[in-house]
């Protein structure tokens, strides 16, 4: 494993958990294989652009991917490529992805360059590879909430899921933060379900 590309899609910074605890994801894949690099891309702070008029034409009429129209997409898509693990930190915005995530797939899930549409359905051209993916909300999706309201809706997970196997990643692993908004000690509980479920995906190093 080479490189690891961290994406950061929450608006709060340093202080959003999403952030937090997908770097310390990021950090446990690299200390788990030897000479791998963390690449970081920060959506919120970078947004991609959105898919414009140009982008369009260029992608109905097939253009070649040094078409000036997928300057954009050519970067993020080759990045994409470029890694042996993708980790995501994200919110969960209104039930499903923030804006700036919608934008970097936007980008990303692109017919005649990350997928093929065949009679039998799409299918992805990108070898798959572990995708981390840190979901944050303010309540509970996963499982009622402890004081037994219902779960809100989730069209985050499913969506990505469906959205990033597209181009061929399916191996889909969600690490949940739940009730964020609900105290300190939830905080404390988010977190250590969090980092108990990490410890499941990835072990930690043998103590020397």
């Amino acid at each position: 494993m080479h490189a690891i590309l961290l994406l950061i899609c929450s608006p709060k910074g340093p202080a959003a958990y999403s952030r937090l605890v997908s770097q310390e994801v990021a950090d446990r894949l690299a200390s788990a294989n030897s000479g791998a690099v963390v690449i970081r891309r920060d959506l919120a702070a970078d947004p991609p652009p959105l898919p414009d008029a140009g982008f369009s034409a260029a992608v109905l009429s097939a253009a070649p991917a040094d078409d000036p129209a997928f300057i954009a997409s050519e970067i993020l898509i080759r990045e994409l490529e470029a890694c042996a693990a993708l980790v995501i930190g994200t919110p969960m915005h209104n039930y499903t992805v923030p804006a700036v995530l919608k934008a970097w797939i936007d980008q990303i899930v692109r017919i005649h360059r990350t997928f093929r549409s065949t009679p039998s359905g799409k299918v992805g051209m990108l070898p798959d590879r572990p995708v981390f993916l840190v979901a944050a909300s303010g309540g509970w999706f996963t499982r009622p909430s402890p004081a037994g309201t219902p779960a809100q809706p989730d069209f985050l997970t499913p969506y990505l899921r469906a959205a990033l196997g597209t181009i061929g990643l399916t191996d889909v692993n969600i690490i949940a933060l739940e009730g964020l908004t609900r105290g300190a000690d939830q905080v404390a509980l988010a977190l250590e379900a969090a980092r108990a479920r990490l410890a499941e995906l990835v072990p930690p190093p043998p103590e020397r």
